[in-house]
């Protein structure tokens, strides 16, 4: 148990980088290193623009607590650098942080666990489309692979949604999949140190919750208690938990779940690196448990001394 604020050495807030999320990742960002500042550790931000190893030359730091989201810095690849480097740091470590980026292969590692998730179609160009269309039918979902904050996404209704919300997802540059659209209500679960957080319920009048509805929106609802019953709720702690351990995660992460209309539960991603601005979900959850947001950030630090 880590009591004095001296024990963590010097902290490097690494956030930013290159990625779609870099504004996210900054606010968060912010907020983390405000937090530390205030509870005494000698913390220092450093702003990703480049070079990973070129932000940290002159650092000096014995951890970093890792903000970055998005590629680059939650896909195992930062992971890899600090290894190199001997830097010990928050979050899961190289195969998980690239496994849980690209949601293709987690849904892959799922379900060769038994763990179920929407079905999903392979969208590699146009000619895909008409198969895809007879396996999944409409509504989907179509998502690039490896990007998070609902970057890129796009719901299709017909034929030619789908073949523009294709165009739209192969900008990102990385493998582009359908997944059938689920009827029901959504969750989100955070695990800290493999203890699972009090569960929200995500509400949007959006036609799912994209980034607006994720970081600008007002009329986004969340519900915490999330107003399932007390085994329900702890199902849903357990599966998250469980799919975390399927794929490696350590440290802290936010898994996403839908309970369908015929109350199955269906995994849709795992998130190693989630928000912590004043509009994400991890925050609320700790607080709903009783843990405010200092205490959420050294705790997350704490992990980092394995």
């Amino acid at each position: 148990m880590i009591e004095k604020p001296e024990q963590f050495g010097r902290v490097a807030v690494v956030m930013g980088g290159t990625a779609a999320e870099r504004e996210v990742s900054l606010r968060s960002g912010a907020a983390v290193y405000q937090a530390l500042k205030q509870q005494g550790v000698n913390a220092v931000a450093v702003d990703v623009k480049g070079n990973l190893i070129d932000a940290l030359i002159g650092v000096k730091a014995d951890r970093v607590f890792n903000i970055i989201h998005g590629r680059g810095g939650e896909d195992g690849v930062l992971q890899a650098v600090l290894e190199v480097l001997g830097i010990p740091y928050t979050g899961s470590g190289v195969l998980a942080s690239a496994l849980a980026m690209d949601k293709l292969r987690t849904k892959l590692c799922w379900q060769g666990y038994g763990l179920v998730t929407p079905k999903w179609f392979l969208l590699k160009n146009e000619s895909d489309l008409d198969a895809c269309i007879e396996k999944l039918g409409f509504p989907v979902i179509v998502k690039p692979a490896q990007e998070g904050s609902s970057i890129g996404m796009s719901k299709a209704n017909s034929r030619d949604e789908l073949a523009k919300a294709l165009k739209i997802a192969a900008d990102y540059d990385c493998d582009v999949y359908a997944e059938a659209w689920v009827t029901g209500k959504e969750y989100t679960v955070g695990v800290l140190n493999n203890e699972a957080l009090p569960v929200i319920r995500l509400e949007t009048p959006n036609a799912f919750y994209d980034y607006e509805a994720k970081y600008q929106a007002t009329t986004t609802q969340y519900h915490c208690p999330c107003g399932l019953e007390a085994e329900q709720e702890q199902h849903l702690q357990q599966l998250a938990v469980t799919a975390c351990e399927v794929i490696g995660v350590k440290g802290w992460a936010r898994v996403d779940v839908f309970i369908d209309a015929s109350g199955q539960t269906q995994l849709i991603e795992v998130n190693t690196v989630p928000g912590m601005t004043d509009h994400s979900l991890v925050p609320m959850a700790a607080k709903q448990a009783g843990i405010n947001f200092e205490t959420l950030v050294w705790r997350i630090l704490a992990t980092s001394l394995g």
